[in-house]
């Protein structure tokens, strides 16, 4: 049974020395993200999820580059 006292992962393992038991909360504002493995969006999208209690991974997050362009730098 989840612990409401525990507001994410590093609660849990303040408080029980592991995280074997703690369940992320899931609920309407758990939504995904459309951003790149590896951007800065991505990263600070994946850290507030940890933050606020959230599963790390959304089933419908973004799992490739298609669509995507990026910056071309001229070499010197």
């Amino acid at each position: 049974m989840p612990d409401p006292t525990l507001h994410n992962v590093f609660d849990a393992i303040l408080k029980y020395g592991h995280d074997e038991d703690f369940v992320p909360r899931v609920d309407e504002d758990f939504i995904p993200t459309g951003a790149p493995a590896g951007s800065k969006e991505k990263i600070d999208t994946l850290a507030e999820r940890i933050r606020m209690g959230y599963p790390l991974w959304h089933d419908e997050d973004r799992v490739d580059y298609s669509g995507l362009t990026g910056a071309v730098r001229p070499r010197d």
